[in-house]
């Protein structure tokens, strides 16, 4: 009926992307960032930062408590090293954090301890995805 997992994901952050727009602010420094070292130029959209908050915010729902780490591991990509054989490298940490601490400012996740160290959603941010995706299920 419109449950997080079920609805199309890019359609759902699309949309959870227009709602953080009116509730988090962009850093000054986010426009002359690269999304990592495997990238050479950084991203030509002006509003990827609340893409990738959105995603982020998806990627807590479905996986539970998740740290910067493995966050930067699920973004990360090869990079091109020339005429030597491509390697993976992780997403940039600062991104992340950043977004985990606007998200947390508007108390949608929230730090944990035990059972495993990261952040996780709070009920706050799990209803205001479930609605998101009723929202996006229903058109």
């Amino acid at each position: 009926m419109g449950i997080v997992h079920e609805v199309n994901a890019q359609a759902l952050n699309a949309k959870v992307a227009e709602e953080l727009n009116k509730s988090m602010e962009m850093p000054a420094w986010i426009s002359f960032v690269k999304t990592g070292t495997s990238r050479e130029r950084p991203p030509s959209d002006t509003k990827w930062f609340y893409k990738r908050s959105a995603s982020i915010l998806r990627r807590l729902y479905i996986d539970g408590p998740v740290g910067v780490q493995r966050l930067r591991s699920y973004y990360g990509s090869s990079k091109n090293l020339g005429h030597q054989p491509r390697h993976f490298k992780r997403a940039g940490g600062k991104i992340i954090r950043s977004v985990l601490q606007n998200l947390e400012k508007i108390e949608y996740v929230e730090k944990v301890e035990k059972p495993k160290k990261g952040r996780m959603l709070t009920k706050k941010g799990r209803e205001f995805l479930k609605k998101m995706a009723q929202e996006v299920c229903q058109k």
